[in-house]
């Protein structure tokens, strides 16, 4: 079974990835002093007041508190645990994250292995159904694509997936997995029967849940894995695995609703498809999305549902909406969806109408429009009543300005009218009132060494000092000893070690500090004095 990663190659990874070179690679920096800017990813604001350190490893936003390693950003950024985020800068720099032997990695590794039995187990039961081959094969899919994106087939029995897995899980790890439910006698039952299955997997391939489809009118007709601790539908999308080659290429992607829409299309050959599972769309989607292509087309109904669906999905995308982005939106004729349109007008026909979808722009003004009565002064002020918040909620850029303009035009108001009564976001400034309190010769001290590692060498028979009874001396002197022990550890690598202990929101706190710009700062003055005073206690 695979253990824990061992904090000896989480020490060389974080002392091997450069924190600038990955945030820059989703956060466009720029050198300024020591340091590196950028308007924040995490919130809204004109003025950069998110800041990398090379040194500390470290970033850090004085707009809104967000800080960390490179560890942290990815987690925060992609939504990941530790363990994936460690995986994913691993493979960025060609690493292999090894394991020990030993106790199971915060459930998440035996649980994609359970998830992928439980995958293969639905796959081959769908080779001896006829059954559920002949509404495959009824649906126009071939086994190939059948084959390719891991369909299969749940039986009608009410424990066969429990009993199949029975030597390899309890079924309390099918229970926390959503495979099975647990009824009132205390007696479990399979949660897919009698459905066509459809494995979720993530940008890794990894299996994380399941959705099933019925054969028949039975209801539900779609029924997905419910929130686990692998699996969350508000940020899953469907296909993003199987479709990621061809997004790669075009650098498009068609978002669809569900899952057999996704597939149909790939039949026909249009592969760029995800799919949000059936839920509105989210902020988290957004993000997930705009990573895998700067360009977007959504896919809805053409009726009032799929309208509020497009809006819903309009007010998501305007935080993400950066230069560069683009997103439209196409509508279906009344009673069609991408699968059944596919296959009636063929792949032609169904390339043409993504060609032909609607910018964003045009949906969000046509919709406010629809709301007031451009032709009375009334009506077009409460046009700019429903757009300005809006449009303020895009980041600041050139289509910002653009939008600004449009409903400028509309409204037959000056741009710099419209723009004088925005809220100007002053620029931020780093006050000792915003940095942590390093009163107590302690914090002082770790705090300083956190800043300026090389501080550590000059502290002689450090483990004296751990004799002293006071609050934090032990950590002040493990961190010390780290840095002794290894001079080529960073900050943010030894931050990484407390990870998932009392002191490490406590150590973020610390590495926040810097040394008042406004006075010259003897790094070392300051230190050997901290360490005198504590000496002096002994």
């Amino acid at each position: 079974m695979a253990g824990p990663i061992p904090q000896h190659f989480i020490d060389e990874l974080l002392t091997r990835v450069d924190i600038v070179d990955l945030i820059d690679a989703y956060v466009p920096l720029k050198k300024r002093g020591k340091e590196y800017i950028a308007c924040c990813p995490f919130h809204n604001e004109k003025t950069p007041s998110f800041t990398v350190s090379p040194g500390k490893q470290f970033y850090h936003c004085f707009g809104c508190g967000a800080h960390g390693t490179a560890v942290g950003f990815l987690m925060a950024y992609e939504h990941l645990e530790f363990v994936e985020a460690i995986d994913t800068l691993a493979e960025r720099i060609g690493l292999e994250v090894p394991r020990e032997r030993g106790a199971q990695v915060s459930g998440h590794r035996d649980d994609y292995e359970l998830l992928a039995y439980a995958a293969e187990f639905y796959k081959q039961t769908l080779k001896t159904s006829t059954k559920a081959i002949a509404y495959l094969k009824g649906r126009g899919l071939s086994g190939e694509i059948a084959a390719e994106f891991g369909l299969g087939f749940a039986p009608p029995d009410w424990d066969a997936l429990i009993r199949h897995l029975a030597n390899k899980a309890t079924l309390d790890d099918l229970l926390r997995l959503g495979l099975v439910i647990r009824r009132d006698d205390d007696r479990a039952y399979d949660r897919f029967r009698n459905r066509i299955m459809f494995p979720i997997r993530d940008r890794r391939g990894r299996v994380t849940g399941f959705g099933g489809r019925v054969l028949d009118d039975t209801v539900p007709k779609y029924l997905n894995s419910p929130e686990t601790p692998v699996f969350h539908k508000g940020r899953s999308l469907y296909g993003q695995f199987e479709s990621r080659q061809s997004i790669g290429a075009l650098q498009l992607v068609l978002i669809v609703e569900g899952y057999m829409d996704v597939v149909a299309l790939a039949q026909h050959d249009v592969r760029n498809v995800v799919a949000t599972l059936g839920t509105a769309t989210t902020q988290q989607h957004v993000e997930q999305l705009f990573r895998l292509a700067p360009n977007l087309v959504f896919c809805f109904d053409g009726d009032r549902a799929g309208q509020e669906a497009a809006w819903r999905a309009i007010e998501q995308l305007l935080p993400s909406f950066r230069d560069g982005l683009d997103a439209k939106f196409l509508f279906l004729p009344q009673g069609e969806d991408p699968d059944s349109l596919i296959q009636k007008d063929g792949a032609e026909s169904f390339l043409h109408r993504i060609e032909q979808a609607i910018p964003l722009s045009d949906v969000l003004f046509n919709r406010l429009e629809q709301m007031v009565d451009l032709s009375t002064p009334s009506g077009r002020a409460k046009l700019v009543k429903l757009a300005k918040p809006l449009l303020n909620s895009l980041p600041e850029g050139v289509f910002r300005q653009l939008m600004f303009g449009r409903l400028s035009e509309r409204v037959g108001v000056r741009l710099e009218r419209l723009l004088a009564n925005q809220a100007q976001q002053p620029k931020p400034s780093v006050h000792k009132a915003s940095l942590p309190s390093v009163h107590s010769p302690i914090r002082k001290g770790i705090a300083l060494v956190l800043n300026d590692p090389e501080l550590s060498q000059r502290v002689s028979s450090v483990a004296t000092l751990g004799t002293l009874d006071l609050p934090g001396i032990d950590l002040l002197v493990k961190i010390i000893e780290n840095f002794q022990a290894d001079p080529n550890l960073t900050a943010g690598t030894v931050i990484e070690r407390y990870r998932g202990s009392e002191h490490h929101k406590h150590l973020l706190q610390l590495m926040k500090w810097a040394p008042p710009a406004e006075t010259e700062y003897n790094n070392q003055q300051e230190f050997d004095d901290v360490i005198t005073k504590l000496r002096a206690k002994l």
